[in-house]
């Protein structure tokens, strides 16, 4: 039985992966601030990853055999200052619990690390991040690689595109909409919904990196994702539609971001590698 321990593990991503992860059999170490409504199956640890007194040879029975990072603070807001501010406590934990002796780090990168780019994004697309958001994220993998590359350690470097679903817990334009129709809201104001993005469900999202963490084979950036673009306006539309919402997109009301692509979307090869093998 592999031995995970999972950051952030009640949060937004976090509860779906720590219940993907005990579903295949993981023994989990769910590690959250918050632990209350997490999944039984793990065993929870209340903390904070930026805590300085955090020892990892003593937070855990059995040193895990990998680290899932998924803590993260307003990911929904890409100019946060935290973003920033934190940079250096993400990489001190992951300091930690290399130093400690886990050999495997895998942690939630994002397409904006990327920054502009348009057609499909591959393990090789040169980052020019255009927010603090894709800053950090990027810095953060940059010197993840360094460290293993020197240390002998291997990285997932899980990149995420547009997740959504469980959307009442999300700040995405899914979950906005939602909370407007709750509110009577009869119109919303949207972009033109012409740009192309690669959609994923959070629970499918969930399953891709616990499936990754469940193996060892594929390392390096693995771009969870569906390797579909669809525009904005098919998906959210359809999200309309799906759940019934009377409420109208009022199409214009605000300008297409100058650093969103007109198309954009992951290639899926390394994920489907590794949810071919079965877990």
């Amino acid at each position: 039985m592999l031995t995970i321990a999972v950051t952030g593990a009640n949060g937004y991503i976090g509860r779906h992966v720590t219940s993907a992860l005990c579903d295949m059999g993981a023994h989990v170490y769910a590690m959250d601030i918050s632990p209350e409504g997490g999944d039984p199956r793990a065993e929870w640890i209340c903390g904070n990853v930026f805590d300085a007194s955090f020892d990892p040879t003593q937070a855990f029975e059995e040193l895990p055999d990998a680290c899932l990072h998924l803590a993260w603070r307003n990911g929904f807001d890409h100019n946060a200052s935290s973003h920033m501010g934190d940079l250096s406590g993400h990489y001190a934990f992951l300091d930690k619990m290399t130093n400690a002796g886990v050999r495997r780090i895998a942690a939630m990168g994002t397409m904006h690390e990327v920054g502009y780019w348009e057609g499909a994004i591959t393990e090789d697309t040169p980052c020019n991040p255009l927010s603090l958001y894709g800053v950090s994220k990027d810095a953060l993998r940059r010197a993840l690689l360094i460290k293993a590359n020197r240390e002998g350690f291997s990285v997932q470097w899980l990149r995420g595109f547009y997740i959504y679903g469980d959307d009442l817990q999300s700040q995405s334009i899914f979950g906005k909409l939602l909370r407007a129709a709750q509110a009577g809201q009869k119109t919303f104001p949207f972009t033109t919904g012409k740009n192309k993005y690669d959609f994923t469900q959070v629970d499918e999202v969930a399953r891709m990196i616990a499936a990754t963490v469940m193996q060892d084979e594929v390392t390096g950036i693995i771009n969870c994702c569906s390797g579909k673009p669809v525009s904005l306006a098919e998906e959210v539309e359809g999200f309309i539609r799906k759940n019934g919402l009377d409420i109208q997109l009022e199409y214009g009301a605000f300008p297409d971001r100058p650093y969103d692509s007109p198309g954009v979307w992951g290639d899926p090869t390394k994920i489907n590698k590794i949810l071919s093998m079965g877990h």
